[in-house]
């Protein structure tokens, strides 16, 4: 694995400078790599590779593009079960859980990426005759989280090469395998040289130097609310464009005859996927008084039926992805513990039968009132909340007074009543009974959870310009 140099200009360079920065496996916390990190100077290089490259790449023939992509996707299969090992590796995600989801997630929003691209009109004609054409807005800088790495890297890079945009990415540097891994894919695709460049470092170390460039033309950024604000701030003065995908703290309004022990699993399911560590995930769970007791019931029954073990073994959960995290997510449960909240189950203490390694038992909390940090913050591990309701209205007033609008749950016996709750919910995405992710729907959110969003043709128009050229239409 070349962790030791980075990608730029089509070939793997040294860093002008000699600092490393070590990546940990979660589940032994052992070190595993050093991994070079960079500088400002090596910034420079990659924008001016990208730069300089964006010249040539945005006026290739869609066709071409299409021809890429499909190169790009039939490689991201081949090596699927490398970059499951690698991602598996480096953030602790459950071997099975790797191969199935996080591997398999960059295939899948290439492949549609290769579909949108087919049938997307990137030029008309308005009623008065000026033709309306949109281009790639230019060199991008991608940063990505370690949660889903290759998912989060996939739906930035697709797009941009789809579009015809250059790029420097730099993923986060406590997951930066299957980044080295998709490089080298890009590389044996055939990518030109300078439009995909790599780059490794903290957001200390090159975040500003990165998102303040004046040859940046975009920043699409996935990660913390707090680091969004940053960027935002970092970028404002050369008004480039910022795309961000931010935290959340979804709610789920449980609401009519419903079968309490299909919502439990589902509500598991939505909450402790991938340890909890989602953007997406369902934190809140509000349930009617008269329902309350027997959902919590169902609940307690399926998270605890739920294994805790090392990644290898394929448990349901593996370990939370890094120190810091796990030091944060216990700090929260020993904040709803002392807040007044019930603990139904988990709690701080380290699963039994485990010694070393960042794993966290899947925690329940109950009788949680909607003023208590666990309720307001985002978490990011296996902590879930239960809340009481007695109207509908009141469900709805504390699932929207979050200051995050990403996403939201409800589960109703009709149909109707339950699309009506979706309406109402100030987010930008609803799940209605279980329902899944759909790759080709706009994936972002509302008010703190970030702006722009991601996958399908609603991923690609982030990553374009409208430029008219008036009596530019053939009569």
């Amino acid at each position: 694995m070349n962790t030791q140099q980075f990608y730029i200009n089509g070939a793997w360079v040294d860093p002008v400078s000699a600092g490393t920065i070590e990546v940990v496996n979660p589940a032994t916390q052992n070190v595993i790599y050093q991994l070079a990190n960079a500088t400002s100077s090596d910034v420079d290089l990659a924008v001016s590779a990208a730069k300089n490259a964006f010249t040539h790449y945005s006026l290739i023939a869609l066709n071409e593009r299409v021809e890429l992509l499909e190169d790009i996707n039939a490689l991201l299969i081949k090596r699927s079960d490398e970059i499951a090992d690698a991602i598996s590796l480096e953030m602790g995600a459950p071997i099975n859980l790797a191969r199935n989801a996080q591997a398999p997630s960059g295939s899948q929003h290439f492949a549609e990426m290769i579909a949108v691209l087919k049938t997307f009109r990137f030029s008309n004609t308005t009623n008065n005759g000026t033709f309306v054409r949109k281009e790639p807005i230019g060199t991008c800088a991608l940063i990505t989280p370690w949660n889903w790495p290759l998912n989060q890297i996939a739906t930035k890079v697709a797009p941009a090469l789809a579009a015809g945009c250059t790029m420097v990415l730099k993923p986060s540097e406590i997951a930066p395998l299957d980044a080295i891994i998709l490089a080298e894919i890009l590389h044996e695709a055939g990518v030109p040289k300078g439009v995909f460049n790599l780059i490794h470092g903290t957001g200390a170390s090159i975040g500003n130097s990165l998102t303040s460039h004046k040859d940046i033309d975009m920043v699409s950024f996935t990660g913390s609310t707090r680091a969004g604000i940053a960027i935002s701030q970092s970028a404002a003065p050369s008004i480039k464009r910022v795309a961000l995908e931010l935290g959340g703290k979804s709610a789920g309004i449980v609401y009519g005859k419903v079968d309490a022990s299909k919502v439990a699993q589902q509500i598991v399911d939505s909450s402790m996927l991938n340890s909890g560590q989602s953007c997406n995930a369902l934190t809140r769970v509000l349930v009617a008084s008269d329902q309350y007791d027997e959902v919590c019931k169902e609940i307690i029954q399926c998270m605890q039926g739920l294994s805790v073990d090392m990644p290898q073994h394929s448990p349901n959960l593996g370990p939370v992805s890094n120190a810091a995290q796990y030091k944060k997510v216990l700090g929260f449960i020993q904040s709803g513990i002392d807040s007044g909240a019930t603990l139904l189950t988990g709690g701080a203490d380290m699963p039994s039968h485990l010694e070393k390694g960042f794993f966290i038992k899947p925690t329940l909390f109950g009788d949680v009132t909607p003023d208590m940090t666990i309720a307001r913050e985002e978490i990011f591990g296996p902590v879930l909340c239960i809340m009481k309701y007695q109207e509908l209205s009141e469900a709805i007033e504390i699932a929207n007074a979050s200051e995050y609008g990403l996403s939201g749950f409800v589960w109703c016996d009709d149909h109707d009543s339950a699309v009506s709750i979706a309406d109402q919910l100030r987010t930008g995405m609803v799940h209605l009974n279980g329902a899944g992710l759909d790759a080709s729907a706009p994936f972002g959110g509302f008010k703190m959870s970030g702006n722009g969003r991601e996958w399908g043709a609603f991923g690609l128009e982030e990553y374009l310009e409208c430029k008219s050229i008036y009596g530019g239409a053939k009569n």
